[in-house]
């Protein structure tokens, strides 16, 4: 465990150390409970029923209520993360798997626990488990975070948000862990249990297609590659413009730029050039780390923008770091007109469920109309992808659009007005 990229927090010494046929492992974006060290997955815990590992991608709800309830009842938490209310959870129920359900013998002594637990927590829960000879995956019922399993062709299994890290590992895609779905793997095989009788209607995260998923990846069963550049294509029909070229924001506005300009039949050009040694602006916990980054990230290519009038495409404006600077680094780099171009809608209310974005004062447009921030950011002209297009772009049905619309799918009862506005 350690803090950084994992070259650096885990050295090659370390995974010497390591033996055995079973792993979990966790790269950490902080969502609830911050960047504390202590906060730092995979989580290992002891109990009568005996010794497992835990890590999460998501954010729960109602973790707060729960983690108070615990506490009352003797709960000793040692973080502050979410994910350590699965672990107490776990350790205290005492309540036996659903009738529906008949276990496999490998599984009697500990899933109950895991069933009890999923019915007690609300939100986005992708989840690997790791007991001593068994890997269990699981994802809530509506599926909000992606997760997938794959295999190698020496048959063994592996599961990862996305499907790229099965490439890295030379196996294959099989399919998405379903929405509510426990899936074990052990020496007996590999086996689906299914504890909510009732299923809910997915609400996949479709930001994950936005921003958040990369681009080589199959999540939710379709490619980000096509999808990104879909936005792109949508988005040039939606908002045909007279320019030189067309740019993109790299990395994340790259396909969406491409998408933009075969559409429009404008030239592509990549007037930015990205610095790969610097972090993602958006996963930066911290506004003052944003916006160092944003100058250390990116500068422009005068050779291709100077005298030119400029369409940038960038895949979302959350809190207006990036997208202000970009403007004025371009005019500074002779651009003659700069008109900027979301492959999204407006990003209008706080993510719940594993986004970082925790309140509403920090999104732009919750408190600017379009012209007020085209205004803030000093661009020609602002124009965002619909809220249509960008569905329609995304193929499949059922997807959480709450960060466009406000409409949440799932909330904790004690979530007041205030802190939903």
């Amino acid at each position: 465990l350690g803090q950084g990229l994992v070259n650096v927090a885990i050295k090659e010494e370390d995974l010497k150390e390591l033996k055995g046929d079973l792993a979990i492992g966790h790269v950490r974006y902080s969502t609830a409970g911050g960047s504390n060290p202590k906060n730092i997955q995979p989580f290992f815990a002891h109990f009568y029923g005996g010794s497992f590992a835990i890590a999460h991608n998501g954010n729960l709800v109602n973790a707060t209520r729960l983690r108070h309830e615990l506490e009352m009842e003797g709960a000793i938490f040692r973080s502050t993360s979410d994910t350590e209310v699965f672990i107490h959870l776990i350790a205290r129920s005492k309540q036996p798997a659903p009738p529906h359900i008949n276990l496999h013998k490998n599984d009697e002594d500990f899933l109950p626990h895991v069933f009890e637990a999923m019915r007690k927590v609300k939100g986005a829960y992708s989840l690997l488990i790791l007991r001593e000879k068994q890997l269990i995956a699981i994802r809530d019922p509506y599926g909000f975070r992606p997760l997938a399993l794959g295999k190698n062709r020496f048959g063994s299994y592996f599961v990862a948000s996305e499907s790229c890290a099965f490439d890295i590992v030379d196996a294959e895609y099989l399919r998405d862990i379903n929405p509510g779905e426990v899936l074990v793997i052990d020496d007996a095989g590999i086996r689906s249990y299914y504890p909510f009788e009732h299923t809910e209607n997915p609400k996949k995260c479709i930001f994950e297609f936005v921003y958040f998923a990369r681009p080589d990846s199959k999540i939710f069963k379709d490619w980000v590659y096509e999808i990104r550049k879909e936005m792109g294509r949508r988005l040039a029909r939606e908002y045909p413009i007279d320019a030189d070229c067309v740019i993109p924001v790299l990395d994340s506005g790259l396909l969406a730029a491409m998408g933009y300009s075969e559409e429009s039949k404008i030239p592509f050009e990549i007037g930015l050039i990205r610095n790969h040694y610097v972090g993602r602006t958006f996963i930066q916990p911290l506004q003052e780390v944003r916006d160092l980054s944003v100058r250390l990230k990116l500068n422009p290519v005068r050779e291709a923008i100077e005298g030119k009038r400029v369409i940038v495409v960038d895949d979302s404006i959350v809190r207006g770091t990036t997208s202000k600077k970009i403007v004025n680094m371009l005019r500074k780099a002779g651009a003659k007109e700069v008109h900027m171009l979301i492959s999204s809608p407006p990003v209008i209310s706080p993510c719940y469920y594993g986004i970082d974005t925790p309140t509403k004062e920090e999104l732009l447009a919750s408190r600017m109309t379009v012209e007020e921030i085209r205004k803030f950011i000093g661009a020609d002209s602002l124009h965002y992808l619909s809220l249509e297009g960008m569905v329609e772009a995304a193929k499949s049905k059922g997807y959480c659009t709450a960060c466009f619309t406000g409409i949440y799918p799932v909330l904790d009862e004690i979530f007041t007005e205030v802190e939903l506005s």
